[in-house]
């Protein structure tokens, strides 16, 4: 039995619904899935297209999924309909955050919290690098972690981009790297 398709309105709408109630773009799909699944407009096999072509598009996978959606159902009115009713609500929160934000960072308590969250974000990062770095910092690797850490440090002085820093820190790591273990040595341990 064929259904009828679905209205610009409904389409909208329902797209609307689906997507502005979930955090992510997964459980968006699987809520459109149902809803239009339900209503005879999508098969599960046109689902899954509609997930795979999204996957492969560049940019956010939920959006790429509303547009191929509103496009089956609708041609390109419906993909515009899909795209507006799956975006338009979040682009408009985010609006609201960013000019809150920007209001409220005026205010030296706000400029506090913020220095403080900043604190101790720094203070978490270099923690979680200790707990790394610290089988590295003994015995005979310890002269290999600080030739690196010398490297990596001149490199920040110079101003040299982090991609670039990481690729020498590993490049370093790579070159310096003990020699394998022998069936001898790990006998030995």
């Amino acid at each position: 039995m064929r259904f009828e398709k679905p209205t610009l309105q409904s389409l909208a709408w329902l797209v609307f619904v689906d997507v502005n109630r979930t955090l992510g773009g997964l459980a968006s799909m699987e809520l459109l899935r149902r809803t239009f699944g339900a209503r005879g407009w999508l098969t599960d096999d046109g689902h899954a297209l509609l997930v795979a072509v999204s996957r492969v598009t560049p940019g956010t996978s939920i959006l790429a999924y509303c547009v191929a959606l509103g496009w089956q159902l609708a041609d390109w009115r419906g993909a515009l309909a899909a795209l507006a009713a799956a975006s338009a609500p979040a682009a408009v929160i985010v609006a609201l955050l960013s000019a809150t934000l920007a209001e409220v960072d005026q205010h030296p308590i706000v400029r506090m919290v913020i220095a403080v969250a900043l604190i101790i974000a720094i203070v978490l990062v270099l923690f979680a690098a200790w707990n790394l770095l610290r089988p590295y910092v003994k015995g005979t690797k310890a002269v290999r972690t600080a030739i690196i850490a010398a490297v990596v440090v001149s490199l920040v002085a110079m101003r040299v981009t982090p991609v670039r820093i990481l690729f020498v820190a590993a490049l370093l790591g790579v070159v310096m790297a003990s020699p394998a273990a022998t069936p001898a040595d790990s006998e030995v341990r």
